[in-house]
Parts: structure tokens; C-alpha cells; sequence
């Protein structure tokens, strides 16, 4: 066990260097079995931290982000946290002002994360498979950058599905009422 523990700090330590060294925009720490965001990344990346524009953490074992890692990477363009087990978000994703898609799919949200509508440039939500009822159309509405957003597979209630389409002027993918989750 300690042996696979180490070749995952191994590979984690490996990425960050990559993007250190190649000054990329891409931080892909994906599929590292990480249950949060290792606190040493912020001194490595400090340095590069505002040419960072896509974060991938999906298919990890995260609970939470905290509000350091929003205030680090307030450049991203894109963030890719599906597959974990987030069920919020911090309130300073609001400074996340250049953000133009996330991916949230395959989490455990049952509260839609309201921060989201705060932020202009923000064009793609992706909050497939999660475990959302209600969903803020009015804000949603409001915001002027928003083409898509993916609810499908989340038990919504029968008013988001009235109320939403006459209100919105993106796309909004729903799946069809019946529609159930997979089974894990």
C-alpha cells in the first residue's frame, strides 16, 4: 500500500513539474486519487500560477476546494472537477472572473452552486449526474455569457422544468422526467 501511495505522490509531483517546467497553461493532476488539493502545489506553482488557465481534477476522491485554490488560480479559463465527490463549492470561486466552462458532472451537489452565476465571461456549466432539484432560472437567466448548461440526469423538479424554458436564451439539456441515474 505505501508503495502505491508513493507512486501516486510520484505522479502527482511529476505533472506539476511538467507544467512548471514546460510553462504550460494545463495543470492535469487527473486520476491521481487525490482527496484534496495538496497544499505543497501552491509554492511550486507559485510562480506560474496566473499563466494557468485549465485546472483538470476529475476522477479524483475530493470533498471540497478550498478558497486558497480559487484565490491561486484566478486566471482559469476552464475547470474540470468531474467525477469526484464535491457537494459545494467555496464562495471565492466568485473571483474566478475569466472562467468560461466547468465541468461539476458526476458529483454529489444536491444545491445547485449559486457562486456560478456571479461570474461574466462563464459560458459552460456541466452539472450532470449530481443530485440537483432546484435550479436558480431567474440568475441563470441574467447571465450574459451562458450557451449551455447540462442538468441531465439530476432529479429536477417539475417547476424548473416549466419555468426554465421560456426564461432562458441558452441551452439547457434536461433528461426526460422518468430518466434515472445509473446504477454505480
Amino acid at each position: 500500500m505505501l508503495r502505491k501511495m508513493g507512486e501516486a505522490v510520484a505522479r502527482v509531483a511529476r505533472k506539476v513539474n511538467e507544467t512548471v517546467e514546460s510553462s504550460s497553461d494545463t495543470l492535469d493532476l487527473a486520476d491521481c486519487k487525490l482527496v484534496s488539493f495538496p497544499i505543497c502545489i501552491y509554492k511550486v506553482l507559485r510562480n506560474v500560477s496566473d499563466q494557468i488557465h485549465l485546472i483538470t481534477l476529475a476522477n479524483n476522491e475530493l470533498k471540497s476546494l478550498t478558497s486558497k485554490f480559487m484565490t491561486t488560480f484566478s486566471q482559469l479559463r476552464e475547470l474540470r472537477l468531474e467525477g469526484n465527490y464535491l457537494h459545494r463549492l467555496p464562495n471565492e470561486v466568485s473571483s474566478l472572473q475569466h472562467l468560461k466552462a466547468i465541468d461539476l458532472s458526476r458529483n454529489q451537489f444536491q444545491d445547485f452552486p449559486e457562486q456560478l452565476t456571479t461570474l461574466p465571461e462563464l459560458e459552460t456549466i456541466n452539472l450532470e449526474e449530481n443530485e440537483i432539484v432546484d435550479v436558480p432560472v431567474e440568475k441563470l437567466a441574467t447571465m450574459p455569457a451562458l450557451r449551455v448548461i447540462n442538468l441531465r440526469l439530476n432529479p429536477l423538479s417539475a417547476e424548473v422544468r416549466v419555468i426554465a424554458p421560456p426564461l432562458i436564451k441558452f441551452d439547457m439539456l434536461m433528461s426526460p422526467e422518468d430518466a434515472q441515474a445509473p446504477l454505480p
